[in-house]
């Protein structure tokens, strides 16, 4: 899991520092911020600490209604669930005493325009994905009408090959050779790529390809949640699968299972075309459709109209 500091979320979001520039080297240890609120009252023990604490409109409206000592006090108690650092939304006006118990504690207290609402949907995803459990693997990962798809297979397969026929059709790339995995959560894989392969898909016998510069921006995309993981293999004759639905199989990355299919390669066959395929027809599943059992559903119902 990487580290992020609070200077790290002060660059990534233009954070004005109030107070504790010695000390943007704090870390975050919670993907998640917190509002104060029973914080306020006391240090209670079942209240995990270390939290970002975000002091929207209502709490420096709260705090300004105090007197000035009840104000110190309850600053003072949010201090002492020891806070990476303290973010004042709005560009509000720090309360008072704030600075000063930051200052004491070594707490660094930001300031931002944004209100309560979008800082923390923005700085709860940028932190859960920074401190996300990844790793690194082989492949190449394409979206395809919106689905997150990996690619996999030995070297020389065509993975790359398939990838650019699907840029063609108007999908688009991930990442390339290399695919960085982030598990998000028990059931969400996002696939990207390690910023040096970014936009860059290479090709035998043509070399590397900056898709971007070649087809534009709606050839590439940054990230994308993993829905499917399909395995290109080579053609072994009598050993396709031709029922009418396939059994589910998955591959576990992390802890998350993702559904498997595997594709057996041939010349002429039109891989892109069924990688297409299999991504629409997974969506069907999703919602409830199953082709096969509808045509099951039709061959009993002209059997009992023929009775």
């Amino acid at each position: 899991m990487k580290i992020i500091t609070v200077k790290d979320i002060v660059r990534k979001f233009s954070f004005k520092v109030l107070a504790g520039h010695d000390q943007l080297h704090r870390p975050l240890i919670h993907n998640k911020v917190r509002r104060p609120g029973l914080e306020f009252m006391d240090k209670f023990d079942f209240i995990t600490t270390g939290y970002v604490q975000i002091l929207g409109k209502n709490e420096i409206n709260y705090l300004h209604t105090l007197e000035d000592e009840e104000c110190r006090l309850r600053i003072g108690n949010i201090v002492k669930y020891n806070p990476p650092c303290i973010i004042i939304t709005s560009n509000q006006e720090e309360p008072l005493g704030l600075i000063q118990y930051c200052v004491a504690e070594k707490i660094p207290v930001l300031q931002t325009p944004d209100s309560t609402s979008v800082l923390s949907a923005k700085l709860d995803a940028y932190v859960m994905k920074g401190m996300a459990q990844e790793i690194a693997i082989h492949g190449v990962c394409v979206n395809v009408a919106g689905m997150g798809i990996l690619l996999r297979g030995k070297s020389g397969v065509g993975k790359s090959e398939t990838a650019h026929t699907l840029i063609g059709r108007g999908h688009r790339l991930i990442a390339d050779d290399i695919v960085v995995l982030k598990k998000l959560s028990p059931q969400t894989l996002l696939g990207t790529h390690n910023e040096k392969n970014k936009e860059f898909l290479a090709l035998r016998s043509i070399g590397l390809l900056n898709v971007v510069r070649l087809y534009g921006r709606a050839s590439f995309q940054e990230e994308t949640r993993i829905a499917l993981d399909i395995e290109l293999t080579k053609w072994e004759q009598n050993d396709l699968n031709n029922e009418l639905e396939l059994e589910t199989k998955f591959t576990d990355y992390m802890g998350v299972q993702i559904p498997h299919i595997q594709i057996q390669l041939q010349p002429g066959r039109d891989v892109a075309g069924l990688i297409e395929a299999a991504a629409n027809n997974w969506y069907l599943k999703q919602q409830g459709y199953s082709a096969a059992e509808d045509f099951v559903q039709r061959l009993e119902k002209d059997f009992d109209n023929s009775n």
